[in-house]
């Protein structure tokens, strides 16, 4: 089939170096040209890169080559600038929107809160050499952080929990799946509707035993990487 050799050529150019991360590919119609073919096979090609990760879109802008994945460690308690710090890249967290409002469905499921309980939520974009790569929602219990949202919340949460609060995280549960950017999300993330996305759903305890807040990450798919090192314990027999 055309499209897949179509791919296979691109893949080829993006692995051997020969297309740098971040760089913008040709328009659709000279890509379409170039490989004497239709858009509607070309976009094919494409669909399938973007699905393998080694290409992204941006709305109106057109395609550019992936960099490589931040690697994310789900056990790992280190903020989102730490971790990027430490791999070389050049990390950013802007704050959207902090409010207090009463607990959402989901919220209150994934908190196991009281129906019509009080509930800080904010929603931040974080960002990788300035290209928008998560959009996160925090839900976080009030009366455990009762003047949150006087603080710079763009900052990491974990340092303002700790440092001002003397809490810390202790236990996290972990749920990872897949969707597609839809509405809000996908335009901060500079998205077509339907991009494919990673979410990253936690939720936190702190050193008490106690839940304290949950987040909902969208992550641009190409944009992480789920490593993790788990030490077992040796089985008898």
């Amino acid at each position: 089939m055309q499209y897949v050799k179509i791919k296979e050529a691109i893949a080829e150019q993006i692995d051997s170096g020969m297309l740098a991360a971040r760089q913008k590919l040709p328009s659709e119609r000279k890509l379409a040209e170039s490989f004497n073919t239709t858009r509607v096979t070309l976009r094919e090609a494409l669909s399938l890169l973007e699905s393998e990760g080694k290409i992204f879109r941006e709305d109106r802008r057109g395609w550019f080559i992936s960099p490589a994945p931040l690697r994310y460690d789900p056990v790992q308690t280190s903020n989102f600038t730490s971790i990027a710090q430490a791999q070389g890249r050049k990390p950013k967290t802007e704050l959207l929107a902090a409010k207090s409002i009463l607990a959402t469905k989901r919220a209150t499921a994934l908190l196991n809160l009281a129906p019509f309980s009080d509930i800080y939520r904010v929603d931040r974009v974080r960002y990788l050499e300035d290209r928008p790569v998560v959009y996160v929602t925090h839900f976080i219990r009030p009366e455990l952080f009762p003047n949150l949202l006087d603080f710079d919340l763009s900052s990491s949460l974990t340092d303002i929990y700790r440092e001002h609060f003397g809490v810390v995280y202790q236990k996290t549960k972990l749920r990872v799946s897949t969707s597609s950017l839809l509405g809000e999300s996908a335009q901060t993330l500079r998205a077509t509707s339907g991009t494919p996305t990673m979410v990253v759903e936690k939720v936190n305890y702190n050193q008490n035993g106690e839940l304290i807040d949950c987040s909902i990450e969208h992550w641009r798919h190409d944009a992480i990487s789920i490593e993790s090192i788990v030490e077992l314990e040796a089985s008898e027999g």
